[in-house]
């Protein structure tokens, strides 16, 4: 049976989502996680883990800090975390609109581009040739 772990150190959480030590301490300095201390040594509880999981997660989906931070401080509003999912589904929203309209953009200038390359091969016979 497996065993339920307490305390997680700063080596396995590196493992375990492919972060490095630095990068731990960079979201401790921001007060996003908050590992215990035993003399030099940190000690990650599974609410530490949680958080990283959401972090990491927030930031590959383009995030800011300041709002995986806010998203992260809603947990503990005693709501049932109501809050926190509204709050999370409206930034994740707002960035779903942002992609969209960046996507909206890429596809224009991508026409764009391709109508200028055609153009300047239609001004140069040889170049129009070499594509055949």
């Amino acid at each position: 049976m497996l065993q339920h772990k307490e305390h997680h150190t700063i080596g396995e959480l590196c493992d375990e989502f492919g972060v490095t030590a630095r990068a731990l301490r960079f979201y401790e300095d921001e007060a996003l996680i908050s590992p215990e201390r035993r003399g030099t040594q940190r000690l990650y509880t599974d609410r530490d883990r949680a958080r990283l999981a959401w972090i990491l997660r927030g930031k590959r989906v383009g995030l800011s800090l300041a709002d995986i931070k806010e998203l992260l401080d809603l947990y503990d509003v005693g709501d049932g975390r109501r809050t926190q999912r509204l709050k999370t589904i409206e930034r994740c929203q707002a960035r779903v609109d942002g992609l969209k309209r960046q996507q909206v953009d890429i596809e224009v200038t991508i026409k764009e581009l391709e109508g200028f390359i055609a153009l300047v091969k239609t001004q140069d016979p040889e170049l129009s040739a070499q594509e055949k």
